[in-house]
């Protein structure tokens, strides 16, 4: 179902590049209190068994497991079901499980990406990725993702591959088309455009020699 909405959310034409989510550092930090008080829990109920096994109601207690693990299951939900996404057109931020909430930059009005990460971060492989954008949100911070290097690279090039738009196109003068074309095949490569993108963007450069 989480796919089937991504896929609703895309223009025609775009197409997601790169799917991540924050750390799952961050998922374990959210739910180790949760696994603790399920342990004890369930050895404290089976510690009262063992001592007072003629005593039905201490079976009961086990319901009370059902506690931290229903906080359990929300955290996992909430966890899979913020992701941060880049297409070939912008970069988008969903949250929520029942409700959601959707926060897009297109990659026009990026202006510069930053990230960072901590020591643990370059170990672990997480970071924080903070792009500032000609919008009104300004900045978006997308906190604690995971293989935050790949997910700079992904924008990057889907922002270069947007500078190669029809309009682009046609207002190259003939002596670049062949740089042109090979930026284009490199583009192709990357995944960044699709074979059938790139066809038809080499005819029209073709064209106008």
């Amino acid at each position: 179902m989480a796919d089937n909405y991504i896929q609703d959310l895309l223009g025609e034409n775009e197409r997601i590049l790169l799917v991540t989510r924050q750390h799952w550092f961050v998922l374990f930090s959210n739910i180790l209190m949760e696994i603790l008080l399920i342990v004890l829990l369930v050895a404290g109920v089976t510690a009262a068994q063992m001592f007072f096994p003629l005593v039905p109601l201490v079976s009961f207690g086990y319901i009370l497991v059902l506690v931290p693990l229903a906080g359990m299951i929300r955290d996992i939900l909430v966890w899979s079901n913020r992701q941060y996404i880049v297409t070939n057109r912008r970069v988008i931020q969903i949250s929520g499980v029942l409700s959601k909430d959707v926060v897009d930059s297109s990659l026009e009005k990026v202006n510069d990406v930053k990230m960072s990460q901590s020591f643990f971060g370059r170990l672990f492989n997480y970071g924080d990725i903070e792009i500032l954008t000609a919008s009104e949100m300004g900045v978006n911070n997308f906190r604690y993702i995971g293989d935050p290097i790949k997910f700079k690279t992904a924008m990057l090039n889907a922002k270069e591959g947007m500078s190669f738009d029809e309009m682009g196109i046609h207002s190259q003068p003939a002596e670049d088309i062949p740089v042109m074309i090979a930026k284009l095949d490199e583009l192709r490569k990357k995944g960044i455009i699709s074979e059938a993108e790139f066809q038809r963007k080499k005819s029209d450069l073709l064209a106008k020699m």
